[in-house]
């Protein structure tokens, strides 16, 4: 049957170029935007995914900036607790020279104070971004810190982070000087002049401290010193208070650079998780270039030749014409 009024050739090559259009224009978009699921309507399983783990990704990336700022504090804190045990190594000897008999002693009590003075200098000054590890201001509770290290998301979808612990009041701490609780400071403290090691940094009689602390709390001692009369047990005693003092320096520095590795492994870490969450999501969402330039081929090609079947079947319906002549 023949109708002028029915082109079901010319309907069905619509049909099929219409389809081929609707092809050509995705893959057109595939190949401009570089993704395969750019949109939740391409797949919307997929681009939730990818959409999180973008997030995650934004929240690891600042936690990598995180990372960068605690490592700079831990190196300010660190290369101040350096500096400091220089200074109290230096009061160790100048205390060592003292017990030399026919000293002046009130000469070298003239340099260990300055010595001293540089001590609070090197803790007041150790300061990065309004944060003071090494020293406790008047009125204020000094208590341990923490670097954000990392963030987690668990399988059920709750979100956590880790956080790296900086030791800065408990045994091995950092603070040199607690102008609020002396006893809390490694050189505001107070120690047994025959036992340092027996004297806990709270115990507030004691023989010997380093420093005064002026204000808060202070530690009920004799600030390391000496006088033309110190007698030669005093200054054995104040030697074996510096020494321990400089051991407890010691172990905070190394718990400084033990935390300072740990950033450093940590913020690595983090870099190449980040790089693995980018490739995981590139083969969820990005597009086959390769795949998808040879589809446009096809597709250009089917287009041409549904134009031309769509021509063909258009011009049918005028062979009725010949029919009346």
């Amino acid at each position: 049957m023949t109708s002028i009024m029915t082109n079901n050739s010319a309907s069905a090559a619509l049909a099929t170029l219409r389809s081929i259009n609707s092809n050509l224009e995705e893959t057109q978009s595939r190949i401009s935007s570089g993704y395969k699921v750019e949109s939740a309507k391409d797949n919307s399983a997929y681009w939730s995914i990818a959409t999180t783990m973008r997030s995650d990704n934004k929240a690891l990336s600042t936690v990598q900036d995180a990372l960068g700022l605690g490592a700079a504090k831990v190196d300010t804190a660190y290369t101040g607790m350096n500096s400091a045990m220089e200074v109290v190594s230096e009061i160790k000897s100048k205390l060592v020279a003292a017990r030399e008999p026919g000293v002046d002693k009130t000469k070298i009590n003239t340099e260990m104070t300055a010595l001293k003075e540089q001590l609070a200098s090197i803790a007041e000054s150790a300061s990065f971004s309004g944060e003071n590890w090494l020293q406790n201001e008047e009125g204020n509770t000094a208590s341990d810190k923490q670097i954000v290290g990392s963030f987690n998301r668990a399988a059920d979808g709750t979100v956590s982070l880790t956080k790296l612990d900086v030791n800065v009041t408990g045994a091995g701490g950092t603070i040199l000087i607690d102008k609020e609780q002396a006893a809390n400071g490694i050189l505001t403290a107070g120690y047994l002049g025959s036992n340092p090691d027996a004297t806990a940094a709270g115990t507030l009689a004691a023989d010997w401290k380093l420093i005064d602390s002026s204000t808060g709390t202070t530690v009920t001692a004799s600030v390391i010193g000496l006088t033309a009369t110190t007698s030669d047990v005093d200054i054995e005693e104040m030697i074996s208070v510096v020494d321990h003092i400089y051991s407890k320096m010691t172990d905070a520095a190394s718990g400084l650079g033990a935390v300072n590795k740990r950033i450093e492994m940590q913020n690595d870490f983090v870099g190449n998780l980040m790089d693995s969450i980018d490739k995981g999501v590139g083969r969820l969402v990005d597009a086959d270039m390769n795949e998808e330039s040879t589809r446009l081929k096809a597709l250009q090609t089917q287009q041409q030749l549904g134009i031309q079947a769509l021509s063909i079947a258009n011009s049918s319906s005028q062979n009725v014409i010949s029919l009346f002549r």
